[in-house]
């Protein structure tokens, strides 16, 4: 095919698969997610909540930090053409931009304040980021599987970024080298990046805990500034 030609069926099949993304109607709690552009590290996050009048802002803005290169496109509830840069990639350090769901909250203590569904983190607990292996982008107990993996991020560490998390479904269900254990989860130090999580404050964390609720089936809305004021019309996003 034409070169020119080849250029602009992508676009065409790109633009008409981001045409009909939106929020889906049972979806009622938001964390939107900005950053300045695709290599800023320091961003927002708002909380929204669906009422009669549409999606209405929950308490104050908050700081975040995402992956040590900014964002890429992830692997979420868009259908995003592969051929759309950029793309995340598993170790690239980037967080996922798109839309997606949240999986089990986590946690170094026994029980949590939230409505999520909860695991405790232990010294077994892992997320596995080995993409040759059949647990790859999971959480598993690796004392309760046969270990067919070679890497993996300790979900019980000696420092308190894990101490309160969500798992992001990025990358759900799998596919090799797309991206794996994406987390929301507490920054190292104010402005510190990630591997690839959005990071936040211990008190931030902990009104999510509190704030999301699966029956309302809350999502991470997450991408720059510029894609989200582009797409925000086409995909019923709520005003920054």
């Amino acid at each position: 095919m034409n070169p020119f030609l080849k250029i602009c069926t992508l676009l065409l099949l790109l633009f008409s698969n981001l045409a009909v993304a939106q929020i889906p109607e049972d979806s009622s709690q938001l964390i939107v997610v900005t950053t300045p552009d695709w290599d800023a590290v320091k961003g927002t996050a708002q909380r929204y909540e669906r009422q009669d009048q549409g999606f209405q802002k929950v308490g104050e803005p908050f700081a975040i930090v995402v992956g040590k290169h900014g964002m890429a496109w992830g692997s979420g509830l868009l259908p995003i053409d592969l051929e759309q840069q950029p793309v995340k990639r598993e170790g690239d350090g980037k967080a996922p931009a798109g839309i997606f769901k949240f999986g089990t909250a986590f946690g170094y203590a026994p029980t949590a304040n939230t409505r999520m569904p909860y695991a405790r983190s232990t010294a077994d607990r892992e997320c596995v980021d080995d993409s040759q292996s059949s647990h790859y982008n999971t959480l598993v107990d690796s004392s309760a599987v046969s270990k067919d993996w070679t890497r993996s991020e300790q979900m019980r560490r000696k420092d308190h970024i894990y101490r309160q998390g969500v798992f992001v479904e990025h990358n759900t269900p799998a596919t090799a080298e797309g991206g794996s254990c994406i987390f929301l989860h507490i920054w190292r130090t104010a402005g510190s990046p990630t591997e690839g999580c959005t990071a936040m404050a211990s008190s931030s964390i902990q009104h999510l805990f509190v704030w999301l609720d699966p029956r309302k089936n809350p999502l991470l809305v997450q991408m720059p500034v510029e894609q989200y004021e582009l797409y925000r019309e086409r995909w019923e996003l709520p005003a920054l």
